[in-house]
């Protein structure tokens, strides 16, 4: 269920975006989010996986996308350290790519990093999400390094925003 209060404002919208509503969850609250994770990616992962991988962070955010009350969208983060953010997970389901989505989650995010004195905002993806890439050069990421990552065998893309 959404944090009481927890409908974050999208600052604004694109001609064409998705009529979404962006959700603010409770860290616990994970049902909804482990459904959409283990529809967008592999391999699927159970509520424990997150609950392991929240111990001992801070300001975890969970957002989901809706569109018409279904879930289509979501966004995992979390306190990297004082004034740097974690951009974690962003998935949409297939059905609904290419229709703003992921952008609303990104806008919800950077309004919420901002209204919580976030200065920066970190994220990763593999070389070959090549839409993922190019959706963070759009928000104005900045590419600042790779990273191999053994378990997958491919190189992930390290980016950063600043927040104005």
């Amino acid at each position: 269920k959404p944090v009481p209060g927890g409908l974050l404002p999208r600052p604004f919208l694109r001609t064409s975006m998705a009529d979404v509503i962006v959700d603010l969850m409770a860290p616990d609250d994970l049902a909804e989010v482990v459904t959409l994770y283990n529809q967008v990616f592999r391999p699927a992962r159970d509520q424990e996986h997150f609950t392991r991988r929240y111990l001992g962070r801070h300001n975890i955010v969970q957002l989901v996308a809706r569109s018409q009350d279904r879930p289509v969208g979501f966004l995992l983060g979390f306190e990297m350290k004082p004034r740097v953010f974690f951009l974690g997970f962003l998935g949409v389901l297939a059905s609904h790519r290419r229709q703003g989505v992921a952008s609303q989650l990104l806008d919800a995010l950077h309004e919420w990093c901002r209204q919580n004195d976030y200065e920066t905002i970190r994220g990763e993806c593999f070389n070959g999400q090549r839409p993922m890439l190019q959706l963070g050069l759009e928000f104005e990421y900045d590419i600042i390094g790779i990273r191999y990552d053994a378990d997958h065998g491919d190189n992930l893309i390290l980016l950063q925003k600043t927040l104005a």
